[in-house]
């Protein structure tokens, strides 16, 4: 019997929370509630949490993804309060803590029975999709990430073996492309330095595979002869099964899927131009049968796309920016500062940005974001509004870092005209809102 009812879609999202502090204790901070009831909108809220969630039970990873990043257990009722009802933890600091990190932050997400996607105790786990039942239908999340250390990807469960924890990983591979002039140029420098010595001897016993004609290794870089240079990206074919397969999964179990995408590639001379392989990517994710893809990672904003009628937010800047109000740091963190792990974070941050001079915090553009807001009624996009938002820059850390809406900063106007090459056309109403001309 066909069912009479016809979904409408409402739909947040949220860019990345690197949050390590709580929200006040008593009251609302200004501007928390506008931002908490526009979120609030939506049946399906998202955000991407980029923190280890955990007492300090566990020891720093050797490495990180840039900081060691973990916040006290409650933040994850605080991303609540702003409306928030499931969360990506497929991102570079997942591992931040190691394997006992990830494990106590799915530990602590279960226990607030906050539903999430992205990291899991084998690769299965990681990959597969979290869904949410609401009153306009069922929401289903799949998280993955582009940028991470190796070691932080999930492994494969098998017959013998436990899986590896980890995340959802989408692993990218470069060739670098030279003319034939260069390519020998390369060849006599990596024969002057000797720089492929130890890989051709492993190449020659077997555990690496032969070089196919034409191609050149320089060190860790893989070159091709080309008539011209350029650098090529791949998606690893695995990796896009497993997302088209949870995709397609979703879809026989969900009335509306969207796929997170956590992204650091970088192309042409700024953060804000999209990469191929984010264009790539997000475009097989809707050709699988995606209803969203919700891009994150950079720290600011990138445009928006409307493909095939549906949605790809290629970054939707930070939602929470924390990154110096930390409670502890290990060794290794003030090891790359050239310090001792017994001297005091004011020290290493201040080392670190060079007593403010650089770095995240002290770049204003890294502080605007957006919030979208989208319906869907009968497969079709309806609606969508973005509200800007800033996350207090000129506020001392102790306060700032966290999202208000924003006036008089020029964050739509930026935003809108960032969208235009992808055909997507952005006016301003009389809020201060983006809406999207359908």
């Amino acid at each position: 019997m066909k069912s009479s009812f016809i979904p409408k879609f409402r739909c947040t999202a949220t860019g990345d929370a690197m949050i390590t502090r709580r929200l006040p204790i008593e009251g609302e901070y200004a501007g928390f509630s506008e931002v908490r009831d526009f979120i609030m909108q939506g049946d399906f809220r998202f955000g991407n949490l980029e923190t280890t969630v955990h007492n300090f039970e566990c020891y720093g990873a050797a490495q990180s993804g840039g900081s060691w990043l973990c916040a006290p257990p409650g933040v994850i009722d605080d991303v609540r309060k702003f409306g928030m009802n499931v969360v990506s933890t497929a991102n570079n600091h997942a591992l931040d803590y190691a394997y006992g990190g990830l494990e106590r932050t799915i530990y602590y997400l279960n226990q607030a029975q906050m539903p999430f996607s992205g990291t899991g105790m084998n690769l299965a786990d990681a990959s597969r999709p979290v869904y949410l039942d609401t009153v306009s239908g069922r929401y289903a999340l799949i998280s993955c990430s582009m940028s991470f250390n190796p070691e932080c990807m999930a492994g494969e469960q098998t017959a013998s073996l436990p899986g590896r924890p980890g995340l959802n990983g989408i692993r990218v591979s470069r060739k670098y492309r030279l003319p034939k002039a260069e390519m020998a140029d390369l060849k006599r420098l990596a024969d002057m330095l000797n720089i492929n010595i130890r890989t051709e001897i492993i190449r020659a016993e077997g555990y690496l595979p032969q070089l196919k004609p034409g191609e050149q290794p320089f060190g860790q870089l893989m070159f091709e002869e080309g008539d011209k240079a350029e650098t090529a990206y791949f998606i690893n074919p695995d990796d896009k099964k497993r997302i088209a397969d949870a995709i397609a999964e979703a879809r026989f179990m969900a009335d509306y899927v969207i796929v997170s995408m956590h992204n650091h590639e970088l192309y042409g001379k700024d953060k804000e131009t999209v990469d191929p392989v984010s264009i790539e990517f997000t475009h097989h994710c809707i050709d699988s049968g995606a209803d969203a893809v919700i891009g994150t990672g950079p720290h600011l904003l990138r445009p928006v796309e409307i493909y095939k009628g549906k949605p790809v937010f290629f970054c939707l800047g930070d939602f929470i920016n924390q990154l110096e109000t930390i409670f502890r740091a290990p060794d290794g963190m003030f090891a790359k500062q050239k310090l001792n792990g017994n001297d005091r974070l004011d020290v290493l941050f201040n080392n670190r940005s060079d007593n403010g001079k650089r770095g995240l915090c002290y770049d204003p553009i890294m502080f605007k974001a957006v919030i979208p807001y989208w319906e869907v009624e009968n497969g079709e996009l309806t609606k969508m509004v973005f509200m800007p938002v800033e996350e207090m820059f000129n506020e001392p850390r102790s306060r700032g870092g966290f999202p208000r809406k924003e006036t008089g900063m020029g964050i739509i106007e930026h935003f809108a005209e960032m969208s235009k090459p992808y055909g997507v056309d952005i006016s301003v109403d009389t809020n201060g809102f983006g809406v999207v001309k359908l």
